[in-house]
This record gives structure tokens, C-alpha cells and sequence, in this order.
């Protein structure tokens, strides 16, 4: 896991470096003033509290929050995703989800896909049957994807643009093919393997890291209890919860 955490960006130290630049180009440029004899005159100290108050910005962006994302695959569920997006709501908590398009078209789900574009949620293909993209030709490949891309653009009125095949798996060269952002993880606590609530927050929480990227999945009840906890615990610990895409492309 903690080679994977390289590719994520350093926007923090960006922030800051351009703040500071910024403070000295303003130093340096003349004042333009209005009316009066010393329009043109330069007020020494209104300049050091300009500076004061970027170099305090750049300071404030370096400090901010760790930032990590939760995602969720193989959505959405009648029972267990409505009873999600209340918790997420609830704590103002924005994710990522990765939805089956199969699972979109059975029991009214449609309307539960609606529900997340409409709350703010980032919404990822995550092909039709929930296949092994990499066992199937190029052309099938492509359809798995095709389908669930008309089915989310059908309800949120746009295609997504985000993607994660079923076991992180593409066949030969079509990662490169998609017109999309392939969004990995980091942390992985194999929530579908157990019930146990307990240990998939302990796992999360004592292996994540800033940028992390967690994968969950919301259709066990166990998975959204957890997730919840998660986010309490995780914020106790001074992290922002963000969409993937942010993560990725800032």
C-alpha cells in the first residue's frame, strides 16, 4: 500500500510556495492611488500588513487539513446505500461511489443514483455485470463500461468520468483507450470478508494515512456501519474528507 501513496500530488506545498511569490511581486509593484497630491506615495505599512496577511494565507494552506476520500463499490443497494448517504448527510461528508449498472436498474435504484449527484456525491463506473474486465475481449470490455456509462448519464444528465474496474483489472492497453480517470486505493480492509463492524474501523483507521484513498462498499450493512465510524474517528484525528478526484487531480 505505501508505494501506491507516491502518484497522489503535493498541492499543500504548492499553495504556499505561490502565496510567498506572490507577497514579493506586491512588495515591489508600484501603488496606483486616487486623488489627492500623494496619490502615488507608498504607504510603507499598509504593505507589511498585505504581506503579513499573505504570508499568514500561505501559512493557513500549508496547515490545512489532511485530506483522504472514501470510496464505495459494487452500489448501489436499496437497504444499505439510503441508510449511507443519511450518515453522510448527516456529517457533511461527501464520496465516491462506484456503481453496478445492473444493480442501478433493479428496485427503483435509479432513484437512489439520483439522491447522490443531487447531495454531491462522485459518481464512477464500475462496468455492468461486475466482471473481470481482463478475462474478456477488447469489444466486451468496452460494453461492460458502455452500458453503465448510458444508464449514469440517463439519470444525472452527464457521463462520468471517473472508473474502477471490478479487482483493479483492464485488459491489455485499455486503460489507455478510456477517456477516464482510473481511480485506485490505498487502503483496502476487506470489509466484505467480515461482518465485524470493529475490525474493519480498526483496520481503516490505524493504516490510513494523509491522501489515502479507502475502499468500502456499500451494499453490507456491516460496511456502512463502519464507515460512519469512521468518518468520527478519522475527523477526531484532523482529516477532510473529499471526493476522489480531488485527491487526484489537485
Amino acid at each position: 500500500m505505501g508505494s501506491e501513496r507516491s502518484w497522489i500530488g503535493r498541492a499543500h506545498l504548492t499553495r504556499w510556495m505561490q502565496a510567498l511569490g506572490l507577497v514579493y511581486v506586491l512588495m515591489f509593484l508600484p501603488v496606483r492611488g486616487y486623488g489627492g497630491a500623494d496619490a502615488g506615495a507608498v504607504d510603507a505599512g499598509s504593505i507589511q500588513t498585505d504581506a503579513e496577511g499573505m504570508a499568514d494565507g500561505g501559512e493557513a494552506a500549508a496547515q490545512q487539513e489532511p485530506m483522504i476520500a472514501l470510496t464505495f463499490d459494487d452500489g448501489p443497494d436499496s437497504v444499505c446505500t439510503p441508510m449511507l448517504l443519511d450518515g453522510l448527510k448527516a456529517r457533511g461528508v461527501k464520496a465516491t461511489f462506484f456503481l453496478i449498472g445492473e444493480n442501478i436498474v433493479k428496485d427503483g435504484n435509479q432513484k437512489i443514483v439520483k439522491r447522490m449527484e443531487e447531495e454531491g456525491h462522485l459518481i464512477g463506473n464500475h462496468t455492468y455485470h461486475h466482471v473481470d474486465l481482463s478475462r474478456l475481449s477488447g469489444e466486451e470490455a468496452h460494453q461492460e463500461l458502455a452500458l453503465t456509462d448510458n444508464l449514469i448519464r440517463e439519470i444525472t444528465g452527464h457521463e462520468t468520468q471517473i472508473v474502477r474496474p471490478p479487482f483493479g483489472a483492464f485488459p491489455d492497453r485499455m486503460q489507455e483507450e478510456i477517456d477516464k480517470l482510473y481511480v485506485k486505493w490505498t487502503v483496502d480492509p476487506l470489509d466484505w470478508m467480515t461482518q465485524n463492524s470493529d475490525e474493519i474501523v480498526r483496520r481503516v483507521v490505524t493504516e490510513t494515512e494523509e491522501n489515502d484513498i479507502i475502499l468500502l462498499h456499500d451494499c453490507y450493512e456491516s460496511s456502512v456501519k463502519a464507515a460512519l465510524r469512521i468518518i468520527d474517528v478519522l475527523r477526531g484525528k484532523g482529516y477532510e474528507f473529499v471526493t476522489a478526484d480531488r485527491l487526484l487531480l489537485e
